[in-house]
């Protein structure tokens, strides 16, 4: 027998490609996202039977049972196998606001195709924000939001950002009509211009990028397409894979050295080993007024603890 499966001098059997048919049912379907957003798959290829077939390097759907696939695919997902899920892809259509295009575009473990202003007309289409849907800055975090402006505000920025969008609309649309190069005539278009791409990825990167931008620190409008692409395809496409993914990234929690030791204080009932530990990590310095100064990693932790529904040894 030969490494693939047939005795020398023979022709290997003819492989079919893989189908998955709950996929199958959404190719080419727009899901949308935010306004005039939208995620459809034009492409895939494998499945979970792909991923479990290059674990075991072997040919033909094998003996193995449904549960046992799954319990192998939760063993390479808990114990970061990720060679496995290299063997699957996803070959998406977005349409997506150039802002939230720029943080997209950050992950450059996938083949990517955009509309090109430059040789064709820009889209006609711009993200616009709802009244309540203004967010405030975070004053704990420098790059994300937190709360809304009140409504009142947000009627005015609203009305504020259609015309604004209709005027550099029609700035560009002049500028094409004197005949100035598309390259040059885009270059006031605001940043909530819809452009489109084509954009195919492994399902392991896929899975980085979904950790991340699923994450609820991740900014609202790229949350939101991660969420459709989770959610909607990759569930429907992996089902094994999504299952496990969600439990041992999506809804786990990383402990750190420090971390494991001050909890385990916690749980033992030592608190006052869980207060000196933490001390030692620098968690607990304090201001003039005795107040606890800002600690992003305590602050983390406690985070942490609140959702294990254990209560922090400090004040």
């Amino acid at each position: 027998m030969t490494e693939h499966g047939s005795t020398a001098g023979e022709v290997p059997e003819a492989l079919l490609r893989p189908h998955v048919p709950a996929i199958d049912e959404i190719l080419g379907r727009a899901f949308q996202v935010l306004d005039q957003g939208f995620v459809r798959v034009v492409d895939y290829m494998g499945g979970d039977a792909s991923i479990v077939q290059a674990a075991r390097v072997s040919y033909g759907a094998g003996t193995k049972q449904v549960h046992e696939d799954s319990g192998l695919i939760r063993y390479l997902i808990r114990h970061a196998h990720t060679t496995p899920f290299e063997m699957c892809e996803l070959k998406l259509h977005v349409r997506v606001p150039m802002d939230c295009w720029r943080q997209w575009i950050r992950h450059r473990t996938a083949s990517v195709n955009e509309y090109s202003t430059r040789y064709s007309v820009a889209i006609d289409a711009s993200q616009r924000t709802a009244p309540t849907e203004w967010r405030l800055q975070s004053v704990t975090n420098k790059q994300g939001s937190g709360g809304f402006v009140d409504s009142s505000v947000g009627e005015r920025l609203s009305q504020e950002e259609v015309t604004f969008h209709q005027a550099a609309r029609e700035l560009y649309d002049r500028r094409l009509q004197a005949e100035v190069a598309r390259e040059q005539a885009r270059k006031d278009l605001p940043l909530s211009t819809y452009t489109e791409a084509y954009w195919k990825v492994d399902l392991h990167n896929l899975f980085n990028f979904l950790a991340l931008r699923m994450d609820a620190h991740a900014q609202t409008e790229i949350r939101a397409y991660a969420t459709v692409i989770g959610e909607q395809i990759v569930a429907r496409w992996c089902p094994a894979a999504w299952n496990a993914f969600t439990d041992y990234r999506l809804s786990s929690l990383s402990l750190s050295r420090t971390e494991q030791a001050i909890l385990a204080a916690i749980t033992s009932g030592v608190a006052a080993r869980a207060l000196e530990l933490a001390q030692e990590s620098g968690w607990l310095n304090r201001n003039d007024a005795g107040e606890l100064r800002t600690n992003r990693e305590r602050a983390e932790f406690e985070a942490k603890l609140i959702r294990l529904n254990v209560s922090k040894p400090w004040m």
